[in-house]
């Protein structure tokens, strides 16, 4: 049995903006879906080299796998573990696939004018730690449900997750976060209407009474 302190830091992470954290090897964040079908892009950068950071396109590769499980890592460029997924109360339907919107995406599905997203999102949300990167890497996509078909489209489906659904993930080094609460409204990802996320930082699992 284990057990964990009460939350080291509470942010609510509004749609269409995200947030950047800090956190310390052995750390959990926790990732909350607030009010239900809302995708979340997760991003992680190595805290004292950010040229380092979680990508999808490795973690497939390290664990043979298109989407993640619960007790497998999400590695950087460098194949190194970031952050460990160590429970999932939503349907566990999460995408690797997928890369993050842009002013570009909005564009070519027919936005006129500025619209919110992810990469800038998480451009906006760096710069509270002089972070410039020279490119968006590819985010892991929480509670987006995007399955391959058997001919090889993927199909775009609403994010199954319920109100109060969660994923939990141990910082396997110290790391800055940003989770983006997805603009999407254009396509039925976030139902029509992005709504908030939590973003939650608590210290470690302790040793329970034997």
């Amino acid at each position: 049995m284990t057990r964990r302190s009460q939350s080291e830091t509470e942010v609510v992470v509004v749609p269409g903006h995200s947030r950047a954290i800090e956190v310390l090897a052995g750390q959990l964040v926790v990732v909350r879906d607030v009010e239900g079908g809302q995708v979340g892009d997760l991003f992680a950068f190595v805290a004292d080299d950010p040229s380092e950071a979680l990508s999808a396109g490795h973690t497939r590769a390290a664990n043979r796998r298109l989407f993640p499980r619960v007790g497998e890592p999400f590695v950087t460029t460098r194949r190194r573990p970031i952050l460990t997924l160590i429970e999932d109360t939503s349907p566990g339907t999460h995408d690797m696939l997928i890369p993050a919107c842009d002013p570009e995406r909005y564009r070519l599905l027919g936005v006129h004018g500025w619209h919110a997203s992810c990469a800038e999102g998480l451009s906006e949300a760096l710069r509270g730690f002089d972070i410039t990167l020279a490119y968006v890497p590819q985010p892991v996509n929480l509670f987006m449900h995007t399955p391959p078909q058997p001919d090889g489209t993927i199909v775009w489906l609403e994010a199954p997750s319920a109100a109060g659904d969660a994923v939990t993930l141990r910082a396997d080094r110290d790391a800055i976060v940003v989770l983006s609460a997805c603009p999407m409204d254009v396509i039925g990802i976030n139902r029509g209407r992005p709504s908030p996320l939590g973003l939650d930082v608590l210290e470690g699992p302790r040793p329970g009474p034997a």
